[in-house]
């Protein structure tokens, strides 16, 4: 087994998914912005908000290169931008989640903790620029996917086991 990298835009559902995948499956689970929360000792936000965009940018390629060299085996959920990391392939296969960006808010929104999830994502403050920055990533994140996985109207159980398919079927 190797490792498999979810990519998609924020709020798509890529963390609900990896716990569906881990638990119906022999993968341990890791999330790329939890890792970074963990290094810095302070939240995404605060990152973003002390040190800006760049900076963060500087903390996924760190963590990028520590996953290849030191985790397999491992369903590695990440942030809505780690997909331009250079050594993605590398590191395992990697499958894009993707919803059209009114489900995704939509998804957010009908979520019972959904103030703090939407705090917890400070690019998406401004729907307008979070639509922009949506329809921007949106074939980037197909180009760099071995796999794609439509994850509208489906439950994070369904999209688990779709995805452990194919990438069974992948390998």
């Amino acid at each position: 087994m190797k490792n498999i990298i979810l990519i998609g835009f924020m709020g798509v559902g890529k963390g609900s998914v990896a716990r569906e995948v881990i638990k119906i499956s022999e993968y341990l689970s890791v999330d790329t912005d939890d890792l970074i929360e963990s290094m810095e000792n302070r939240t995404i936000k605060k990152i973003f908000e002390e040190e800006g965009e760049p900076y963060f940018r500087a903390l996924e390629k760190k963590v990028a290169e520590w996953l290849q060299t030191s985790v397999t085996n491992t369903l590695i959920s990440t942030g809505g931008g780690f997909y331009r990391q250079e050594n993605l392939k590398e590191i395992g296969t990697v499958v894009f989640l993707d919803s059209p960006f009114d489900k995704i808010i939509k998804r957010i929104k009908n979520h019972p903790n959904a103030a703090k999830k939407l705090k917890k994502r400070p690019l998406l403050s401004n729907l307008k620029k979070a639509k922009e920055l949506y329809n921007e990533r949106l074939p980037q994140y197909a180009a760099v996917a071995d796999i794609i996985i439509d994850v509208t109207d489906k439950s994070a159980l369904e999209c688990a086991k779709e995805l452990l398919l194919k990438v069974k079927q992948d390998a």
